[in-house]
């Protein structure tokens, strides 16, 4: 069965995708072969690159060595995509800066492309002024104002022919390349997507995962052979989704002939059920399974680690990673999971959350666990990133008429508040959902008279990047800075809230890398202070379930890629610690203890 599985991922995939490029008449065509456009790949003969004097004397030696190992998949006679998959805050986005410069400068006809959330384009146009050695144009449709199709193609034909780089969000790149319209102008913005790259430079590159989406579709189409990813947290939710990026950077990863000898000796050391004779696409889809389970589930810890030895085996001149040594640097981080008793107003609620289908039970379920009489506004409405049914007086008249400390989380928020400013602390609370956050900041103006923009600082999916950019330097600095409520989903790359050395994640995220990006907004470079990081879970609730889940996800993503011959079973897992002697001075007070059902060390 190994080796038929083996065999099957050699043969050519027969998949077809309905958003292929389409087939345009000759005599419709844009004739986009501008000045710019006429190199070929002979143009890229391989040659040495060096770091530039002025980069190498601040990189660090995994900088140095990402930039080597950047060379050796790029600069070289048959080129191939790559992985880099460095810890958030660990200077990702320093050491492209550093190889894009001396590419161009080895090759001044490349055009590199950066593909990229759109939230961190002003991050990254910061660290190019911040680095560059010579002024080399940077594009991007959102400054230029470049909104239909003609004002695209002016950008793009700026690009073309001159040396510069390209930056577009993934949405706009896929919106373009996906796009129906068959007019000239479309027709050369799809063409110059997808030809002129000489380097596609893929930020937060774990975003394109899913292999049904338009954006991993449309990014597979770039013609070089030049991909880049750069991802702080590589595995999101499962090891198929992590295959689907090799596969963008390394087209049908499993069947190179690099992969197909490890594929077979993987699936040999465990049993496929049924005997029967698997498809291509099910082989597969066995692979994938048969790993997860394996790192997941498998009680015998030698076969893990033998199944991790043959994963880095088949990725090793494709993947580069990093955990963050550096981080060492730091005065360290604390990581507690905190499970809460509910009170008796909550478990009543919490019962009739049973009857709610998945996704409205987590929602309304997050709500519950903040405050029982959140159920309602959760319920009549979205709870989420942009908001819904409810708005500050309706929260303000909510407070008139409830006890605050019917709610644990609520109560636990408070107290570690409290212990904040006694100590001159500062204090970043997380959710996925908008509602718990609302509720928290006008309980604080109410309660306290705080002021949103003093005391209290926020980012949401609403927030524009001048306003992000605002609150994270007011919060840092300003000793009035007390709290920092933010959106989980919009505090990703490109936010340090170094100011911070207390993080609250409200509730359980099902992704567990967005959590750890989170935690990454404090500590990181810049930080000085001893992080301790709160992820609160409610006792007895469908909230403990999902606290599993993705414990176990965040367990293959440990072993996979920081497992050594040093590690130990016991690595991998959390460990219960008593309340009384867990070194945190907050989580000693008996004031935090009397809710705490069970304290969890990371």
């Amino acid at each position: 069965m190994a080796a038929e599985l083996a065999d099957g991922l050699s043969t050519k995939s027969t998949r077809t995708y309905t958003s292929e490029a389409r087939n345009i008449k000759d005599g419709d065509k844009t004739e986009v072969a501008f000045s710019g456009l006429n190199f070929s790949e002979d143009d890229f003969t391989a040659a040495e690159i060096h770091v530039h004097p002025r980069h190498f004397k601040k990189m660090k030696p995994h900088q140095v060595e990402g930039f080597h190992f950047l060379a050796r998949n790029l600069v070289t006679e048959e080129p191939g995509g790559c992985i880099l998959a460095h810890a958030p805050g660990s200077g990702k986005t320093f050491m492209i800066i550093s190889f894009m410069q001396s590419f161009l400068a080895k090759y001044p006809q490349a055009r590199p492309l950066v593909v990229l959330p759109k939230g961190i384009l002003a991050t990254w146009k910061k660290e190019f002024q911040k680095w560059q050695v010579e002024d080399i144009p940077l594009h991007d449709f959102y400054s230029s104002k470049a909104e239909n199709r003609t004002q695209q193609l002016d950008v793009l034909k700026k690009w073309v022919e001159h040396k510069s780089i390209l930056f577009l969000g993934y949405k706009q790149f896929s919106n373009i390349v996906c796009d129906s319209e068959t007019s000239k102008t479309a027709v050369a913005c799809q063409d110059i997507l997808l030809k002129v790259p000489s380097i596609l430079i893929l930020d937060e590159g774990h975003t394109p995962r899913n292999e049904n989406t338009d954006v991993l579709q449309s990014l597979a189409k770039v013609q070089t052979a030049r991909k880049v990813v750069l991802s702080g947290t590589l595995f999101q939710n499962h090891v198929k989704e992590v295959f689907n990026i090799f596969n963008l950077v390394r087209p049908k990863f499993l069947r190179l002939d690099t992969s197909r000898s490890v594929v077979r000796r993987v699936m040999s050391r465990v049993h496929i059920p049924g005997g029967k004779r698997l498809s291509r696409s099910s082989m597969e889809a066995v692979f994938f399974e048969t790993v997860e389970a394996t790192l997941q589930n498998d009680e015998d810890f030698r076969r893990k680690v033998v199944v991790i030895q043959d994963l880095r085996e088949m990725t090793k001149d494709v993947l580069h990673y990093y955990k963050g040594d550096f981080l060492e640097e730091l005065p360290g981080l604390v990581d507690f999971t905190v499970v809460l008793n509910l009170t008796p107003k909550q478990k009543h609620a919490v019962e009739k959350l049973q009857k709610l289908e998945k996704f409205k039970k987590r929602s309304v379920g997050c709500a519950v666990y903040m405050h029982p009489h959140l159920k309602d506004f959760s319920e009549s409405g979205s709870s989420g990133e942009k908001g819904g049914n409810f708005n500050d007086e309706k929260i303000d008249n909510l407070l008139e008429k409830i006890d605050v400390k019917d709610g644990v989380k609520t109560k636990f928020f408070l107290n570690i508040l409290g212990l904040c400013e006694s100590a001159g602390e500062k204090l970043l609370v997380f959710s996925q959902y908008l509602l718990p956050l609302k509720f928290l900041e006008r309980l604080l103006v109410r309660t306290k008279g705080w002021i949103v923009g003093r005391e209290i600082f926020i980012i949401s999916g609403d927030s524009n990047p001048e306003q992000r950019e605002s609150s994270m330097e007011s919060f840092n600095s300003s000793p009035d800075a007390k709290v920092f409520f933010g959106s989980i989903k919009a505090c990703g790359e490109g936010i340090s809230l170094v100011g911070a050395s207390r993080v609250m994640i409200l509730d359980v995220h099902l992704n567990p890398s967005v959590s750890r990006q989170a935690i990454g907004r404090a500590f990181r470079p810049g930080q000085g202070r001893k992080v301790y990081t709160y992820r609160l879970v409610a006792a007895d609730s469908p909230e403990v379930e999902d606290h599993n889940t993705c414990f176990r996800k965040e367990l293959i993503s440990k072993m996979w890629f920081e497992w050594s011959e040093l590690s130990g079973h016991q690595d991998f897992e959390m460990e219960t610690v008593d309340m009384k002697n867990c070194n945190d001075l907050f989580l000693e007070s008996p004031l935090l203890g009397e809710d705490v059902k069970v304290l969890y060390k990371r």
